[in-house]
């Protein structure tokens, strides 16, 4: 989310060196950008239904090639929360999203 970044502080620790070394040549930046959009929706979306994002967050990266990676940091308590509401929504309407 874009703003105040308190957050990251948090204890839930995300490493953002998944790979060794950056390629050269290789645009990281744009897939950054495509990540950071799309975990910024979802976390809009954990925030919706009353998740705090202390426990549970989406944090946007990069593989090594450069293309956006989304992924969650949570406490595991919080992630059985998420599986209970996405399990509750599968049921509900036959899984569509």
């Amino acid at each position: 989310m874009t703003g105040s970044e308190g957050w990251l502080n948090d204890g839930l620790d995300v490493p953002c060196e998944d790979f060794g070394f950056w390629t050269p040549g290789v645009d990281y930046m744009a897939g950054w950008r495509e990540a950071r959009e799309s975990a910024d929706r979802l976390n809009r979306a954990l925030l919706s239904v009353g998740f705090e994002l202390s426990v549970v967050r989406a944090v946007a990266s990069t593989n090594e090639d450069g293309q956006g990676v989304v992924r969650l940091a949570a406490w595991p308590g919080a992630v059985e929360r998420l599986a209970a509401l996405l399990e509750a929504r599968a049921v509900g309407d036959g899984g569509a999203a």
